[in-house]
């Protein structure tokens, strides 16, 4: 009898629960599953969203933008907004590059074996370094990278490969020396320091650090360059690609993306 009533029971329920499931049941928007097939499924979260199904949720109920997403192929990026009736505006792309060539050219203030993570270090100490917007050199952006670009070098830098970033920014938000930065990818031109120090100080802790001489500054002959804060900063909105500041930086820290990782190791 109890196995009868259980049974019993177990049907209603099940009947019951079909019932209302078919009932309350929401369609699904067509649009998403159209947009999600366009996506790059990494689900690096660059975008605001968990996962790149939210965001093609959000895509086509009209509350995101398809430019929030770097890693849309060019082809992708105009289906989609084919798909929702937006113009397909032409697309900077960027890429993350390290504005620092510290590395083993630093001076450390002493030796740090604890969690091997920049952040872990950062939250403890905030820095082993003399120069304190040095490189940290353990790695949190080559783990959180979702396209296998960046790998650590012999020298104790990361190294991006911009042929393979896609400009997530995932590297940009995790390194806590905040020594990575997005820029356009065409312009190849990037000065590998972030030191606001007044050169004096640089000369004491780091071999390569600038200065802000403004030998590149005066050089330029776009005027692409200025120092701010003691560091030569390039505005890419003029800057042609020439290579002038490259051959005449006295610390040798301007370099072209263009050139193979190994020659600036």
């Amino acid at each position: 009898m109890p196995i009868l009533i259980l049974g019993s029971l177990g049907i209603l329920f099940a009947v019951f629960l079909t019932f209302f499931s078919i009932k309350f049941k929401t369609e699904e928007n067509p649009l998403i599953s159209n947009i999600y097939e366009l996506m790059p499924k990494a689900n690096c979260g660059a975008c605001g969203v968990a996962g790149c199904s939210g965001f093609a949720e959000l895509l086509a109920e009209g509350k995101a933008s398809p430019d929030k997403c770097s890693m849309l192929t060019s082809e992708n990026f105009s289906s989609i907004c084919s798909i929702l009736g937006l113009e397909a505006k032409d697309r900077v792309n960027k890429v993350a590059k390290v504005k620092c060539f510290g590395g083993l050219n630093a001076k450390t203030k002493f030796e740090y074996k604890t969690v091997e993570s920049c952040n872990a270090l950062n939250a403890i100490f905030g820095t082993n370094l003399e120069c304190t917007y040095g490189c940290l050199g353990l790695g949190d952006c080559v783990s959180v990278c979702p396209v296998d670009a960046i790998k650590m070098k012999e020298n104790g830098l990361p190294d991006i490969d911009i042929e393979t970033c896609t400009g997530c920014g995932q590297c940009v938000t995790v390194c806590p020396a905040k020594i990575i930065e997005l820029q356009p990818k065409e312009k190849v031109v990037h000065i590998s320091c972030s030191s606001c120090d007044r050169g004096p100080a640089v000369l004491k802790v780091c071999k390569v650090g600038c200065i802000g001489c403004g030998k590149c500054v005066r050089v330029c002959p776009q005027n692409a360059i200025t120092i701010k804060d003691n560091l030569a900063v390039i505005d890419y909105e003029k800057c042609d690609n020439c290579g002038t500041c490259i051959d005449n930086c006295p610390r040798k820290i301007i370099f072209s993306t263009s050139i193979k990782s190994e020659q600036l190791a």
